[in-house]
């Protein structure tokens, strides 16, 4: 009795800890971010810096550099929305191979034109995506031309080769691997902190995401 009214007077949580967000609550304030509007407006924000950035970089470059642009595909430049809101959120293996297979995920529109931006600029473009290759590399490729997305330089995908390597570790080696190549990045653009981390970049740009995370 005494440690409970103790608790009372200095304002101590619950054992059990405060109530997390209810998950329709949750599932219901994403749909609103989507179909408000909000997201692609947020997208349209973070394109139009990474637009200024690479413009006033290109304006400067000298004639041997070698400058390059870096994109991840997931909730950068293809949208997998459509199909995570129609199962409610979730994540069954067998439905999501299947969205892939059918190379249906919309392009989102904003980084489809920085997409087109640093091509015009002569960019080399890289996309380098945690999606598995070769197992999923032909569908990728026909989802991104379909897009308008396919004037790339390379497609860097997961190997299926047993590594155990994080999302973060990979995408650090590719860039890593770029950069001994003689390019130099400029800008390095992905959804999850994990597509960010490593450096060899001269800046990164995080997009939003309230679908899932990447550690």
């Amino acid at each position: 009795m005494l440690t409970a009214l103790v608790c009372a007077l200095a304002g101590c949580e619950s054992s059990s800890g405060p109530e997390p967000l209810n998950l329709d609550t949750a599932k219901a304030a994403v749909v609103r971010y989507y179909e408000s509007g909000n997201y692609e407006r947020a997208m349209t924000t973070v394109a139009a810096d990474a637009r200024d950035w690479i413009e006033q970089y290109a304006k400067h470059r000298r004639a041997d550099e070698r400058l390059a642009v870096v994109f991840d595909i997931d909730e950068t430049l293809l949208s997998n929305y459509p199909h995570i809101h129609s199962i409610g959120f979730g994540y069954i293996p067998s439905d999501w191979d299947a969205w892939i297979a059918r190379g249906e995920a919309p392009a989102i529109k904003p980084m489809r034109e920085l997409f087109l931006v640093a091509r015009h600029l002569g960019y080399d473009v890289f996309l380098i995506t945690d999606r598995e290759d070769p197992r999923e590399r032909a569908a990728t490729e026909a989802n991104l031309r379909r897009e308008g997305l396919g004037d790339y330089t390379r497609l860097i995908m997961r190997p299926d080769d047993g590594q155990k390597l994080s999302v973060s570790d990979r995408k650090t080696a590719a860039r890593r691997a770029l950069y001994r190549e003689g390019y130099m990045i400029v800008a390095n653009l992905g959804d999850q902190e994990s597509d960010l981390r490593g450096g060899y970049a001269e800046r990164t740009f995080k997009l939003p995401d309230p679908l899932y995370l990447i550690e």
